[in-house]
């Protein structure tokens, strides 16, 4: 197949560029067409920035993972791509719980800086969530959401807030608070690709941090970095990133650990990048390999579905729901 560079989206496997077809049916492009919405068969829009999304299966060796990561940064860029997300756990996947917690880091340790640098050499904004950051005992870490600018500077972080302690149906039990310290802060950040809001993995679940991104943080782009089980990520995965987008009127990029990380771990993989109609604009045609998916971020989009279905305005505040009877 031809690749055409202007097209919505492509994919990066491999060093080789495939482009997806993700009109979806022809009552969505119809839906879409009313919105003044572009679809994949169009070119790029010349307000449009591109985006990749990385998807890996990290192990317990770091210079493998950064070896990997390096490589992807450089495709991406290749790409023109101006940002560029890896999935939670990017650096490490320990063999068991709590592993992490003995390779921890501070913000300013050599780990992150080797990342800070990938940035400014091929001058890129990263999204690298969740970082093992060291935490405030030596028991805990954070799973630590950190956004590099292309000059190499840390713009923000964000703890992640909700912590994945769940039996899973017919797998293991996982408890994350067990080495985790929880998060309090809801972060957005302003980026040359628009504003974002950050979230990692199951803070998916929860629609008000998503909500409180938007209606009260302004994001335009929200950044889910995921590692989903097998189990819940067949079944729930992008059905709930798809929800996301559509109820916030936002671009969605979730960056997915995939594949057989060591004999107790498996995570379900399949990149997404999801447009705020709820259109999947790019995925990755093999959901377990290692590469990227390219797709361009059309803010314009974004203004035009909030300005004919104007939920913002429409919506009632929290205040209104605390008095309201039931």
């Amino acid at each position: 197949m031809q690749c055409n560079m202007m097209r919505l989206s492509s994919c990066w496997v491999n060093n080789n560029i495939r482009i997806n077809n993700t009109n979806g049916t022809s009552i969505r492009r119809r839906l879409r067409a009313s919105l003044s919405v572009t679809t994949g068969e169009s070119t790029m829009a010349t307000n449009s920035v591109r985006v990749a999304a990385a998807q890996m299966t990290s192990i317990t060796d770091l210079a493998s993972n950064f070896s990997t990561c390096s490589r992807l940064v450089k495709e991406a860029a290749s790409a023109g791509a101006k940002l560029l997300c890896f999935p939670e756990a990017f650096s490490f996947v320990g063999a068991k719980d709590g592993d992490s917690v003995s390779i921890a880091q501070p913000l300013d340790g050599p780990i992150m800086d080797q990342y800070c640098s990938l940035a400014r050499e091929s001058s890129i904004w990263l999204s690298l969530g969740g970082f093992q950051e060291k935490g405030s005992d030596p028991r805990h870490l954070f799973n630590t959401h950190v956004v590099v600018d292309d000059t190499g500077k840390i713009q923000t972080t964000y703890r992640k807030i909700h912590l994945f302690d769940v039996d899973v149906p017919g797998g293991r039990v996982y408890k994350e608070s067990n080495f985790t310290e929880s998060g309090k802060d809801i972060v957005a950040v302003d980026s040359p690709i628009g504003r974002l809001g950050l979230s990692v993995c199951y803070d998916l679940r929860f629609p008000e941090l998503y909500q409180l991104l938007r209606f009260q943080h302004g994001a335009q782009i929200l950044l889910v970095p995921a590692a989903f089980t097998k189990v819940t990520g067949e079944a729930h995965w992008e059905i709930l990133l798809r929800a996301r987008a559509i109820e916030n009127q936002c671009y969605v990029i979730a960056a997915a650990q995939a594949g057989t990380h060591n004999d107790k771990r498996e995570s379900y993989g399949d990149t997404l990048i999801i447009d705020p109609w709820g259109t999947v604009v790019g995925r990755l045609p093999d959901r377990l390999s290692t590469g990227i998916v390219v797709a361009d971020i059309d803010l314009s989009l974004v203004d035009s579905v909030r300005e004919k279905m104007p939920i913002a305005k429409q919506r009632k505040p929290f205040d209104f729901w605390k008095a309201a009877s039931l």
